[in-house]
This record gives structure tokens, sequence and C-alpha cells, in this order.
């Protein structure tokens, strides 16, 4: 629809399409939905591959190079931050909701920050992949600085991935 409807293939313009009209599609409940399969991912991947060749210029680039170009990051990385907010916004109260349903502490006095999760282990794929059990081991990984942040703001800017 954008390749045919608008004849201005600039970064600005493309990048603004892309944001108010595609991006919202693909991070539509993606802490619901993450896929996990390649397949899955390779498909999701290739609606922002094609959006970022629709600017003027940079259409032979490499993939990686067009992003950076562009500033973007991948998808992988932008559900991951997106599950760590998550994460965040649920352990510490900012939902009217009991952590305790989708969270364990972990209580093995491990290095690291105190709020390290517990990861529970499953035998199928269709609890493996849930949320509350994918998150744990990038959350585990997290410094004690970022966790122990007071605003949602103040944790975006220390999550690094």
């Amino acid at each position: 629809m954008i390749k045919r409807n608008f004849i201005d293939r600039s970064k600005a313009t493309i990048l603004a399409l892309y944001k108010s009209l595609i991006r919202p599609h693909l991070k539509y409940c993606i802490q619901v939905w993450n896929p996990h399969l390649a397949k899955d991912i390779k498909l999701i991947e290739g609606v922002q591959r094609t959006a970022t060749k629709l600017v003027h210029g940079i259409e032979n680039w490499k993939y990686d190079d067009r992003l950076k170009f562009l500033g973007l990051p991948r998808l992988d990385k932008r559900r991951l931050r997106s599950d760590l907010v998550e994460t965040f916004k649920i352990l510490n109260g900012f939902y009217n909701t009991n952590k305790g349903l989708f969270f364990d502490l972990d209580d093995g006095g491990r290095r690291g920050h105190e709020k390290k999760l517990f990861k529970r282990r499953f035998r199928l794929d269709t609890r493996k992949f849930v949320f509350s059990n994918r998150v744990v081991d990038n959350w585990n990984s997290l410094s004690a600085q970022c966790v122990n942040s007071c605003t949602i703001n103040t944790f975006k800017k220390h999550v690094s991935v």
C-alpha cells in the first residue's frame, strides 16, 4: 500500500509511515504471542525487511546496514526489550495484579540483584515459551542498577538489548 500510494520515498516519510501503519500490527499483543519458531521469526522480520527497502537509495544495502541507517532495532531485540519492560512493571506493582501468578522469586542466594526469578522446567513446548518463563534468563542477567530502577523510563535507559 505504501509503495503504491506514496511518491516520496525519503527516510523521514518512510519511517513515519512504518512507525504509524506497520509497526503497531507487528507489536500488538506480542507478550502473549511471541514467535519462537525460526520460520515465524523470519516471517515477521521479513515485514520490516521489506519496509526498509522502501527508502530511496538504500534498497540494495544489507538489512543490518539499512536498520542502522534508519535507527531501527531488529524486531527480536524489540520484543525482548518489551518483555523486560513488562516484567519490570509486573514486579514493581505498576499493574493491579498478583505478581505471584506470573513469577516466583528465586531464594537461592545467588549473585547479582535481589529480584532474581526462578525458572520453572517444563516438558512440553506449550509452557516453555510462555511469557513468564521465557523472560526469566534475560531478567536474571540484568544489572542490579537496572532492576532496582525507580521509574519505567530509568529502567528503559538501563536496558541494553
